[in-house]
């Protein structure tokens, strides 16, 4: 097997990973809706991409590190504007008990 094969493999799993966030960024920003989104889900993969950077840094591989760096950023986006959503909703709820 060529040396390259396993960087190689690598690099496009961790783009086609990397790449499946953008979609649900986009529409969350965009649409400033993240109420069909799973808050637990994320956590946990907010969890996994922190583990695997440190996994990544561990073996000094650096498709590990930057791919799971990035999709950290674009998973922790979602989840960051998830549980802004949430915030939002709760206050407009206790708003709306409060009044007569």
């Amino acid at each position: 097997m060529e040396a390259y094969l396993p960087t190689l493999i690598g690099t496009v799993a961790g783009m086609c990973s990397t790449a499946s966030f953008l979609p649900q960024v986009w529409k969350s920003w965009r649409e400033g809706d993240t109420g069909a989104i799973s808050k637990r889900m994320y956590v946990v993969t907010v969890s996994a991409f922190s583990l695997w950077i440190a996994y990544g840094l561990l073996i000094w591989s650096l498709p590990i590190i930057i791919f799971n760096a990035l999709s950290l950023v674009l998973s922790g986006s979602v989840l960051v504007m998830k549980l802004r959503n949430l915030r939002r909703r709760r206050r407009r709820t206790a708003g709306a008990e409060a009044r007569p």
